[in-house]
């Protein structure tokens, strides 16, 4: 009988193949790097003496091997995974509560499906997001009145811990008959005589303000609006200029509503971390909802790196 080297990870790995597309993805998904998962891949193929993927296929083509092993994993992971938050809630109780904080107005767009899963998975733990958005979301931990913020940036000031999210790309938003439309990528001066449309937030809270214009010593006028589809309507009507992560302003763009420009030749990026007190960091459940919100933005959101 053949001796197995078969190994959880190795069906982790066929499986973020799978759900990523390609090594590159996956290898980040699985926080690896790429060298290291072609070799648990080609360990297992040398083992088996059979391909498990084409290679040229885009997106990747699982061979009749590949896919016996990716039904087994579809089997085996999730009862792997649901007996280890067993495990965490003997040992730590099933029930606590996370109270949310964030300061984006697009965080939305990912944290409602993450809290979707969350609470398939942790049925007893009490879910919530503070009402509205705050400037200070830290501030609200050390209150006691929330339990984990969602932040832009770290500050190493504070007494928190920072669990990297997610990093995505910025863009310009431009109404397509804009003097700038054809322009390849926007600059600090692009920005000078033209209104920036935002959400009501303090300059602080922009990257493109942080980032790119304060820097430039650019100051300009703002016009704000609590919702996304009034602000893409002051774009498209050449009301002045937005700034949005991509996956916000994607529907739009895919509508040819607007059009979409990097923000400086290699473009802007923004980042996000959950924050939390140092005592929330030992909670089971805080880091697999960390995990949660990582897994699912990579896979559904544009243009999203994790941290």
């Amino acid at each position: 009988m053949m001796a197995s080297i078969l190994e959880i990870r190795h069906l982790k790995t066929l499986r973020a193949l799978r759900e990523a597309g390609n090594l590159m993805r996956a290898a980040s998904l699985l926080n690896v790097t790429q060298s290291a998962l072609s070799h648990q891949i080609k360990q297992l193929e040398e083992h088996y003496g059979l391909e498990l993927f084409e290679r040229k296929s885009v997106p990747v083509r699982f061979t009749a091997a590949g896919e016996r092993l990716l039904q087994l994993g579809d089997d085996l992971l999730p009862a792997v995974a649901e007996a280890e938050r067993d495990m965490a809630r003997l040992a730590q109780g099933e029930a606590g509560q996370l109270r949310i904080s964030v300061e984006c107005h697009t965080c939305f767009d990912w944290l409602m499906p993450a809290m979707d899963i969350f609470r398939q998975r942790w049925p007893a733990v009490e879910l919530d997001i503070v009402s509205g958005f705050h400037a200070d979301p830290i501030a609200l931990l050390h209150e006691h009145r929330a339990d984990i913020a969602i932040v832009a940036d770290r500050d190493a000031d504070e007494v928190v811990d920072y669990h990297p999210l997610f990093r995505y790309e910025i863009v310009a938003l431009v109404a397509k008959d804009h003097p700038l439309a054809a322009r390849d990528y926007l600059v600090a001066e692009d920005f000078a005589s033209d209104t920036l449309i935002t959400y009501p937030v303090p300059d602080e809270m922009l990257d493109v303000v942080r980032q790119v214009l304060r820097p430039a010593g650019i100051k300009t006028t703002r016009r704000t609006t609590e919702l996304t589809v009034a602000m893409l309507q002051l774009v498209a009507s050449k009301r002045g200029i937005a700034t949005l992560p991509l996956w916000a302003a994607q529907n739009y763009l895919n509508r040819n509503y607007v059009l979409a420009k990097k923000i400086s030749a290699d473009g802007l990026t923004g980042r996000l971390y959950a924050s939390c007190l140092p005592a929330m960091s030992s909670k089971a459940y805080l880091l697999d909802f960390v995990q949660t919100i990582r897994e699912s933005s990579f896979l559904t959101l544009s243009n999203v790196e994790l941290l």
